[in-house]
């Protein structure tokens, strides 16, 4: 099978199990309306069609992750689609192939001085080719929620450092002949984002190696992305800063009231580990007008998978379901008409969590990829298999304090 056809295959696939997704969450609302009629009529909902509800809402969410394979794996075109590399690129793959299969490191040796390299980590280790590092750094987009939604810069350096400004210039109206009083000066400082190392160790056999049909590039990528990405996701959410980056959820909080820079504000529900019973759904549209209008132009809401089932039944005055799944293949599931980005590693609902973020991520949250990814061969330490110490440098943390908000189920 040609790959035209592989991408045929993938999105008619795709396209069912779109459609699949429509029907399930159809019977989804007619079974739930079936149940609030049987609270109304008789204070409580009939056990058999509270099992059918939730028999229903499992099969929504694996459908929900089978869409989300498929896109993945729909995004990953093959690595040795080259055709038109300058030729020190393709000088470079050439040599880095030599180098996986059989250790030989002289022409990888010779490119790095052509090139002037000096990424060289404390461990050794060769960069890999530039096409491959792309590839994967935009595979791990796909599969981190994080990255997908959150500002990113390439950085060569070990700190990326951004200036903001505390206290800007005076400024005010006067007329055209009327003296101008003196500005006050304008008072800068700056965040730093430093970037650490994260590793990955994939085993190859010799045979593999050996194996002139196995293109070393795909097999490294697809060894690596997902094991990084999830690393990575869950760093970007909780990352203490310590040998990491900083996560969204690691800086200080306070009310809306009480908000300064520096710090992430909540609106707490009122009611610990839980919605309030009356009309919680009011809770998510003043979690979405607390943030400034500029703010709100590019917002989504953040949050894990089962947050996203309790938040599921929640309906309008109007009697519309406030989430709806994807218009589209490739898009997200929405929640008053705003993308919901899913990150399992968002805290489940409970006792003063953090388990719903609102925001313009891609303002509140910069994610700093050191130049570089590196390949260390080892095939002494797990005879008779071949290890490849991988590692690169990121560095991640919140850069505008003021475009992101969150719901904390708690009392104050």
């Amino acid at each position: 099978m040609t790959d035209l056809s592989n991408k045929a295959a993938v999105s008619s696939e795709a396209n069912l199990v779109l459609d699949e997704m429509h029907r399930i969450f159809s019977a989804f609302r007619e079974t739930n309306d079936e149940r609030l009629a049987e609270i109304e009529q008789r204070f409580s909902s009939d056990v058999v069609t509270e099992e059918k509800l939730a028999r229903i809402d499992r099969a929504l969410e694996n459908t929900q992750r089978r869409m989300d394979r498929i896109l993945v794996e729909k995004s990953r075109p093959p690595l040795s689609g080259e055709t038109r590399a300058e030729p020190l690129q393709r000088e470079h793959k050439a040599a880095f192939r030599s180098y996986m299969r059989t250790g030989e490191a002289a022409g990888l040796k010779a490119i790095e001085e052509k090139a002037l390299s000096a990424g060289s980590g404390p461990d050794g280790g060769f960069l890999i080719p530039v096409p491959a590092e792309r590839e994967i750094l935009r595979r791990m987009a796909n599969i981190s929620p994080m990255r997908s939604v959150a500002s990113v810069r390439e950085i060569s350096t070990a700190t990326y450092k951004k200036a903001f400004c505390t206290t800007g210039p005076g400024a005010g109206w006067v007329g055209e002949t009327e003296a101008r009083p003196q500005t006050s000066s304008q008072i800068i400082a700056d965040l730093s984002f430093p970037a650490m190392e994260i590793y990955a160790m994939p085993s190859a056999t010799q045979t593999m190696l050996d194996d002139a049909a196995v293109d070393v590039e795909q097999w490294i990528a697809e060894e690596i992305d997902v094991v990084l990405a999830e690393q990575e996701g869950q760093a970007f959410i909780n990352g203490n800063g310590t040998n990491r980056p900083m996560g969204l959820l690691a800086y200080p909080k306070s009310t809306l009231a009480a908000w300064s820079w520096g710090r992430t504000a909540y609106l707490p529900t009122g009611v610990a580990g839980n919605f309030p019973a009356a009309n919680p759904s009011d809770l998510l549209v003043d979690l979405v007008y607390a943030l400034r209008a500029g703010y709100r132009q590019n917002a989504r809401f953040l949050m894990n998978r089962r947050t996203q089932a309790a938040i599921r039944k929640f309906k309008a005055t109007t009697g519309e379901y406030l989430w709806q799944p994807p218009a589209s293949l490739g898009s997200a599931a929405t929640l008053m008409n705003f993308p919901v980005v899913e990150a399992e590693d968002m805290p489940d609902i409970g006792a003063d969590s953090f388990s719903i973020a609102c925001g313009d991520f891609q303002r509140a949250y910069l994610i700093v990829d050191r130049v570089g990814i590196r390949v260390l061969r080892d095939p002494y330490s797990a005879k008779p298999y071949v290890l490849f110490y991988t590692t690169k440098r990121v560095g991640g943390g919140i850069q505008d304090f003021d475009a992101v908000k969150f719901l904390k189920f708690g009392l104050t």
